[in-house]
């Protein structure tokens, strides 16, 4: 029986001619992930193993971005620890503030991730990479310790599902109401433990961008890791970004899967999940009308450029509802330069939204953007759990930037297609 993409990827990692569904493997590790929530357990965790080197300085990553800049005491002592860490270690991809983004924006764009690597990171949406091509899963901070000690980790070896996209979607459509569309059909453990593998002849209509959304999400599903086939979309951002050697792999012809699920793209309609799951999905004209108080554009999932251009293409010329506010939040430091230099950070704060440094901030209910109770925030992040951006009896709808600068126009769940 053949291999999946992400069999072959971790059958080389683990030196082992082929690996099947449930194997137990130890693999060596391309890179280690670590942020400010995550890496100062991990620190703790590292100093107990008793080794004086981490496995490599150059493989490891701790991007400070959840509660950075720092929002309280608290924060800024976990942050004190990592950065003593990373100096005291001598480790190269310490991203500082003012250096930093949210670190699954970050990653690729420093180039750190590239098609073919195993990657883990102590944060569960490390599944981001798995965009380029790479095996990316996200793990606890005793498994990054050991990581970053050894640069190995243990795996049990997925099974998978395999996601044929066909067509072309709509104009509205992006990565965003792909994957929510998924979520919303296999819910929210319809992956538990298992690889999302994506193909077909739609994947020619998607970007990088709209890939790393859906990559991003897979553990929205309960995915083990989401990856797409290297193309030439692919090998043109890996270029462009990295100077890191790859290695391209593809599934075998007969690689077996637990289900196929075949999707056309241009019959999707713009996608939102309502509170308080991701899989509690409706079609926007189904979800049309309700009030919302706060609109956040931003996040791992989508506070890239291209997430940002098609905002500023719907808030360009209009203002923001005035009984809400808008936070934006730019993937970068380097997207949030590019903000200014195409104009869009003008057009942002024209239209009377927050344009903010790079943060998770929002996302988790950490800081820049708390709800209070009986609030409704319609946001392009990831995640609507019960209190997952402030107060318990808030509530969180998920949809892409589209439908989220149209709704911040009119101060209430708006279909794109309706801002004239």
């Amino acid at each position: 029986m053949g291999m999946t993409m992400t069999q072959k990827i971790l059958a080389a990692h683990a030196k082992v001619e082929s690996v099947k569904a449930g194997q137990l493997i130890e693999a060596k590790l391309d890179l280690v992930l670590g942020n400010d929530v995550t890496t100062p357990v991990a620190v703790k965790e590292f100093n107990k193993i008793g080794v004086k080197e981490v496995f490599d300085k150059d493989k490891i990553a701790i991007v400070p971005d959840h509660f950075t800049p720092n929002k309280d005491i608290k924060s800024a002592e976990h942050c004190k620890i990592i950065r003593e860490f990373a100096h005291e270690k001598n480790i190269t991809n310490y991203f500082e503030v003012g250096q930093m983004g949210i670190e699954h924006c970050l990653i690729p764009e420093k180039g750190l991730a590239v098609p073919g690597d195993a990657i883990i990171g102590a944060d569960s949406h490390t599944c981001t990479y798995g965009a380029l091509g790479a095996f990316s899963t996200g793990v606890g901070s005793t498994d990054m310790a050991v990581g970053m000690a050894r640069g190995m980790a243990w795996f049990k070896v997925p099974a998978a599902l395999k996601f044929v996209l066909k067509n072309k979607p709509a104009k509205w459509i992006s990565g965003k109401d792909i994957i929510l569309h998924i979520i919303g059909m296999i819910g929210v453990d319809g992956a538990l433990y298992k690889s999302m593998e994506f193909s077909g002849d739609g994947l020619k209509y998607l970007s990088m961008d709209d890939r790393f959304t859906i990559a991003n999400m897979a553990i929205e599903a309960g995915g083990k890791n989401g990856i797409f086939p290297v193309d030439e979309k692919t090998i043109e951002y890996v270029k462009a970004h990295s100077n890191k050697e790859y290695t391209v792999y593809e599934a075998d012809e007969d690689a077996e899967y637990d289900a196929v699920y075949e999707i056309d793209l241009s019959e999707l309609k713009p996608t939102v999940a309502f509170p308080h799951l991701p899989e509690n999905t409706k079609i926007v004209d189904d979800a049309k009308d309700i009030e919302i108080d706060q609109v956040v554009i931003g996040s791992c999932t989508n506070g890239r450029m291209e997430d940002l251009r098609i905002a500023a293409n719907i808030l360009k010329g209009r203002k923001v509802n005035p009984k809400l506010r808008v936070i934006i939040l730019p993937g970068t430091q380097s997207i949030y330069l590019q903000c200014i230099e195409e104009g869009l950070a003008k057009i942002f704060v024209e239209a009377g939204a927050a344009f903010s440094t790079p943060t998770c901030g929002p996302c988790l209910g950490g800081h820049m953007g708390i709800l209070a109770k009986g609030e409704r925030a319609l946001s392009t992040t990831n995640r609507n759990f019960i209190g997952r951006m402030g107060h318990p009896e808030s509530e969180v709808y998920l949809a892409s930037p589209a439908v989220a600068a149209a709704s911040a126009i009119t101060g209430k769940i708006t279909n794109p297609e309706d801002i004239k």
